[in-house]
């Protein structure tokens, strides 16, 4: 069966949302871009407040700006690196999620739901088991090679430039499906390196160090400038390959850049903190309802929103887990499968 759009067909996946956000003035986006800035300040300062030892807002602003404060050590060696790395994280997801989406003309096109993550967990966890390798450092290659494969591997099974979201989105399943009981497999051979990779495994902001986020922050910011310069070119690919070549635009080279941007975000995101799924799917989609399909204006709220879904997950999980805790990756499971059967349901399904 296949999935087709309503109300309506159009290249860029945006059928059913809401025609008002077209036709929003660029002030009114920008507007809201500035409250999601706020929105995003807000939750990094719960971030660093929220934990085992609850600190007040102004007891956490203290512990970051103050060195002699009672509370600087809680906040600078473990709430902010995590804080940091749930940052860069949910950027590079939220991008990859959104790139994703206007390459494919793909609802349903995710890190985690094509398999891109799993693919690059297959590899690190092959370094971890295998090659004995440990460390950001050590993983990061690991992971950008397994993004990449799948990235290339789900394209081509999906049927290349004729694929379509519906053979995308079970050439992705299947392959996220093979390389999760790879993982698993491999876990259950080697319990020596199980203890290493459980908490990575389920996705989680609790081990990050400074070397991590320090590890993470060039691949990151590489994919997201690729990315964000990629807006405009990916807004004449929507309307066809002919059409975006008469506009200017060169596809293949659109979609090269894309599998780059996504390749980097994917890989560095999940080297540093495992396979964290659905952000990449929720946001853009939240992200359209406010700005519409100009990836121009798509990408940067995805930047921003997604870090806020990501962060306030990882604070959920803190509350609801005491006196432990939820790891991130399974909190975003819980809320992104209502909001995956809530997207799949309002669609209309054809049988072929």
């Amino acid at each position: 069966m296949t999935l087709t759009k309503s109300p309506q067909v159009r290249g860029d996946s945006a059928a059913g949302q809401d025609q008002s956000a077209r036709a929003r003035p660029p002030l009114a986006r920008a507007a809201g871009l500035i409250g999601a800035l706020l929105l995003l300040l807000l939750v990094l300062f719960l971030s660093l407040a929220v934990g085992a030892r609850q600190l007040s807002l102004g007891e956490a602003w203290a512990g970051l700006v103050d060195s002699g404060s009672a509370t600087y050590t809680v906040v600078h060696e473990m709430r902010l690196p995590r804080t940091l790395l749930g940052l860069l994280a949910g950027v590079a997801l939220g991008l990859a999620g959104g790139v994703m989406q206007a390459l494919t003309r793909n609802p349903l096109a995710d890190p985690g739901l094509l398999g891109i993550n799993a693919g690059a967990a297959a590899a690190v966890v092959t370094a971890i088991s295998f090659f004995g390798i440990s460390g950001y450092t050590g993983y990061i290659g690991f992971a950008f090679l397994g993004a990449a494969a799948v990235s290339a591997l789900v394209y081509a099974v999906g049927g290349g430039r004729g694929a379509t979201p519906a053979r995308l989105a079970l050439a992705g399943t299947a392959l996220n499906a093979a390389l999760i009981s790879y993982v698993n497999a491999v876990q259950l051979l080697d319990t020596a390196s199980l203890d290493r990779m459980r908490f990575w495994m389920v996705g989680s902001l609790a081990r990050a160090q400074e070397s991590t986020v320090v590890g993470a922050l060039p691949f990151i910011a590489a994919g997201a400038l690729v990315a964000l310069a990629l807006a405009r070119p990916l807004n004449a690919l929507a309307l066809g390959d002919e059409p975006a070549r008469a506009l200017g635009s060169r596809p293949t080279r659109t979609r090269a850049g894309a599998i780059v941007a996504v390749t980097l975000l994917c890989g560095a995101a999940t080297a540093a903190c495992g396979p964290i799924v659905f952000v990449g799917l929720m946001v853009p989609h939240m992200v359209r309802a406010l700005t519409g399909p100009d990836q121009r204006w798509m990408l940067p709220y995805c930047a921003v929103l997604a870090p806020v879904l990501l962060l306030a997950a990882d604070v959920l999980g803190r509350v609801l887990g005491r006196p432990g805790e939820l790891q991130v990756g399974i909190v975003t499971v819980v809320l992104g499968g209502p909001f995956f059967l809530y997207f799949v349901r309002r669609r209309r399904v054809a049988h072929a």
